[in-house]
């Protein structure tokens, strides 16, 4: 089709779009060929193909922002009409790609993937005018599914004559043949499963941030689907930035009708990922041995090393560990060493296991000494950080539990609190308040870093190789001086022991300590600019 139209010149439209596929075509050239990051340099997307060619990974990022700045109308139609404008894109750099290297031989053809879409949607705001728009919205994956064959190319054999015909599916519909073209007879094609083409797809589900919730509102959840290379990039747990088409598919009342319900089923098409990790520590998997997604840049690296041969270090990075708490250096050290953790000792070929290199630490002490405050800070720090509360959280709800799967109709296990922070902390509150049913799953957790399950069929050993920080109330909510440490904690032993680190943070009740706290409160709300940057540069 794209083919007729160039060769013949004339302007076509595509049928319900302003899209003129030959203008499109001429303008992402231009895009590709001739846009700069700087005044003066290469072409930044020439630059990206020709990484390309070295690489031979066919997929090419392209920032939305870029081509706003470029050409605002081409921005436009890609919002708009996504469905017809990035096959266009697709053509093009492929053409380009050939043109300037014919030697190179790729998996299949160059796709282009826009990401950064300018107007970034809440989970909430989105309505049926989103609906086959590119969008771009921001969450925790929650969930994700195995992977599903999805039929790209349905193969048809003639039971009569034994003519084959193959037939590609178009918005997720066979068009089955009628008539066989061969032999002309009806309703004699059937289809062959084994020489059927399929791709991998992948369900994933994704639940709104808590830091985008309103006030007093449950938590939204959307379905994502996603396809060929970006099956198993993200792990539940991950907060990421996707870029998709929002789609509406209808569902049938009942599978043998062909009558469909008014209200169709929502979803979104994944064409980018990105993790969320800007104002967030970072972290380098354990199977990222070439290093592709290194946390810092090399710049970054460097200031590090810089960074390091400071003297005392090691009390500026504890006092840059929430500033707004006052004193309580010591706790702050302990939490440190807890953000950057011990080195992975493995001795599984000698025999020996894996031993815990996570520290766990417990927070017991008065109320109001700004034990939740300092969870809050470390949870908001970590990238795979959970934060939990001793009364609202269950034993399931800490590991896993056990649910049927509304797409497949199997029971499937949906992990918890523990293993969404595997290589991360959790964080507690209120631990003392927590049941023993509920402080007994820890047990394995804090010591083997593991998780078994055996519930309804499903036997599994999950990775649970998280921190836990936890906070915890004496027995008779103050600290009484005089009972010892282990009857105003009166947690039970086996749990206590797995405690690395206890601190205990007890209110002073001297007038001197409360003047200097008062001093420090107020400081934090008195705006002096020459104060802050001396301040700053000392942290």
């Amino acid at each position: 089709y794209q083919r007729r139209v160039r060769g013949g010149g004339a302007r076509v439209v595509i049928w319900g779009t302003d899209v003129v596929v030959t203008e499109t075509y001429d303008q992402f050239k231009r895009f590709i060929l001739q846009y700069t990051e700087e005044e003066e340099g290469d072409s930044f997307y020439m630059q990206r193909l020709e990484e390309l060619a070295l690489t031979e990974e066919p997929y090419l990022n392209v920032s939305s922002a870029h081509l706003q700045r470029f050409c605002p109308e081409l921005y436009k139609q890609l919002i708009q009409y996504p469905q017809e404008v990035i096959p266009t894109f697709d053509q093009c750099v492929n053409d380009i790609f050939r043109e300037k290297y014919a030697e190179v031989n790729l998996q299949h053809q160059i796709q282009v993937r826009p990401y950064n879409v300018e107007k970034t949607t809440n989970m909430r705001a989105l309505n049926p005018a989103d609906i086959d728009q590119l969008i771009t919205i921001c969450g925790m994956v929650i969930r994700t599914s195995n992977i599903i064959p999805e039929m790209t190319e349905a193969f048809f054999s003639c039971y009569v004559c034994q003519k084959t015909h193959t037939v590609e599916i178009d918005r997720g519909r066979i068009a089955e043949p009628a008539v066989c073209p061969n032999c002309e007879t009806k309703h004699s094609m059937s289809i062959v499963h084994n020489r059927c083409t399929f791709t991998d797809k992948q369900m994933v589900k994704l639940q709104e941030a808590p830091e985008d919730m309103p006030a007093g509102e449950t938590s939204h959840t959307v379905v994502l689907y996603a396809h060929d290379d970006l099956v198993d990039t993200v792990n539940p747990g991950d907060r990421i930035t996707i870029t998709g088409i929002y789609r509406a598919t209808p569902v049938r009342i009942n599978p043998r009708q062909r009558s469909v319900k008014s209200v169709y089923r929502t979803h979104i098409d994944v064409i980018h990922y990105k993790k969320n990790d800007e104002h967030r520590l970072r972290e380098v998997s354990e199977d990222d041995v070439d290093g592709k997604t290194s946390a810092f840049p090399p710049e970054r690296v460097e200031q590090l090393q810089e960074l390091s041969k400071t003297n005392g270090l090691y009390e500026r990075l504890a006092n840059a560990i929430a500033p707004s708490i006052y004193e309580n250096l010591d706790i702050k050290k302990g939490v440190l060493m807890q953000l950057f953790g011990g080195a992975k000792k493995d001795f599984t070929k000698t025999g020996r296991g894996r031993f815990r290199n996570d520290l766990n630490i417990l927070l017991c002490g008065d109320p109001g000494t700004s034990k939740s405050q300092l969870l809050q800070y470390v949870y908001n720090l970590v990238p795979r950080g959970q934060y939990t509360s001793g009364k609202g959280s269950s034993a399931t709800g800490l590991t896993a539990y056990i649910t049927r799967d509304p797409e497949t109709k199997q029971v499937v296990l949906q992990t918890g609190a523990l293993v969404l922070s595997d290589n991360g902390v959790c964080c507690i509150d209120e631990f003392d308040k927590m049941d023993d049913s509920t402080r007994a799953v820890l047990h394995e957790v804090m010591e083997q870093q593991t998780l078994s399950i055996a519930k309804a069929g499903i036997i599994c050993v999950l990775n649970a190789r998280a921190s836990v920080l936890a906070a915890a109330n004496p027995c008779d909510s103050r600290w009484n001086p005089k009972l010892t440490i282990v009857e105003n904690i009166q947690l039970p032993h086996t749990l206590l022991s797995r405690f690395d680190l206890i601190f205990l943070m007890l209110d002073p009740q001297c007038e001197s300590f409360d003047k200097r706290l008062a001093t420090h409160l107020v400081s934090l709300y008195y705006r002096d600019n020459t104060r802050t940057n001396q301040r700053s540069e000392s942290i």
